[in-house]
């Protein structure tokens, strides 16, 4: 009797909440049929467990990181310097999407303003990049939801890689951009909530941004315009999307959420298809 309750057991994907499989609604948040398969495939449990979430952006990428150094192993750097230390080729990085005026006015890759956001020209770039995204993506899942953290991911690299393609910046990668788009997203978070707790994350967000400024101003080759726009396309999505506090995530945040993911892995499975094309043939 147990193991054929266990059986007709599952999570609610909407609020993880036990419930009967053939519920035709959740008692706790009112989601129709919570056991509909299209409701618990790995597609959206990955967008309901916001640590699989999180490891997974962070897995792509490092898989994108490793493609970079494997496609064109002889122009990879082994620098000592750590800020060179294995450093993908220009043309590894160009042909799987790097961004910028080079590869957009050239060559009309458009594209590459998503796929640029999963480069990295080296092992110190990805390393801080992945370890500000872990701990900004986690406070930005838990103020405004796992659905809206990823739209805010995405859009703040795409807004930023427009700005510093409208400032003229040849070629850029990484997903500093992207993470800007969570700063600025936290920074209008804190100040929009006030109070002891919003007071105490836009000061703690504030010392990302002056950290970021300073930091764009003493090392060359950091794309400043793309920080400032993430940063601003992130507050002002923030606003647009609501917080939890204000507005719960809805059905229109889990499709943009889902056009997001589906657009993002095409380019990069074109990339990387497209890629090691160029790399047998040319």
């Amino acid at each position: 009797m147990m193991r054929d309750l266990q059986r007709r057991s599952i999570l609610c994907p909407n609020c993880r909440k036990l419930v009967s499989f053939d519920e035709a609604r959740c008692p706790y948040c009112g989601i129709s049929r919570p056991g509909a398969w299209w409701k618990n495939n790995l597609w959206t449990r990955g967008f309901n467990n916001s640590d699989q979430l999180i490891r997974t952006i962070i897995y792509v990428n490092v898989a994108m990181y490793a493609i970079s150094l494997l496609l064109y192993p002889q122009s990879s750097t082994l620098s000592l310097n750590p800020l060179f230390f294995l450093s993908p080729g220009d043309t590894s990085l160009l042909v799987l999407g790097a961004t910028g005026t080079i590869p957009i006015d050239r060559f009309h890759r458009w594209w590459t303003i998503v796929s640029a956001s999963y480069l990295h020209g080296g092992i110190l770039h990805i390393l801080f990049n992945m370890a500000a995204f872990r701990q900004l993506a986690a406070l930005v899942i838990r103020e405004y939801g796992v659905y809206r953290m990823f739209l805010l991911y995405t859009l703040g690299g795409i807004v930023g890689f427009l700005i510093s393609y409208l400032a003229n910046v040849r070629i850029t990668i990484g997903a500093s951009a992207a993470v800007c788009g969570l700063v600025g997203a936290s920074l209008y978070y804190g100040k929009s909530r006030g109070g002891i707790y919003g007071r105490a994350i836009y000061k703690q967000i504030s010392g990302w941004v002056m950290f970021l400024f300073i930091f764009g101003l003493l090392v060359p080759g950091i794309n400043n315009w793309g920080h400032g726009g993430g940063i601003l396309a992130g507050a002002a999505f923030g606003f647009l999307l609501g917080y939890q506090e204000k507005k719960k995530e809805n059905l229109g945040h889990k499709i943009l959420a889902g056009g997001c993911a589906v657009l993002t892995l095409s380019i990069l499975a074109w990339a990387v298809f497209s890629g090691i094309y160029y790399r047998l043939t040319g």
